[in-house]
């Protein structure tokens, strides 16, 4: 019983999400020959103030750069 946990920042949308629940699960099936029935797909979402990347808060870059673009 493959379970994949995937933790992306906040935004994907619904469709989003179900392709790439296609698609993984078409992928495990294909390659490993799993059954799909028994594949399991898991989204995490995070918020932008709870994930880090170079010393910085994601919402804090994100500002950064949004100020940075106008001036």
């Amino acid at each position: 019983m493959p379970v994949i946990t995937i933790q992306v920042l906040e935004g994907p949308t619904r469709e989003q999400k179900a392709e790439i629940v296609r698609d993984f699960t078409d992928t495990l099936v294909r390659v490993l020959g799993k059954n799909p029935e028994n594949t399991h797909i898991v989204f995490q979402e995070v918020s932008t103030e709870n994930w880090g990347q170079g010393g910085l808060l994601v919402d804090e870059r994100r500002k950064a750069a949004a100020k940075a673009e106008k001036k």
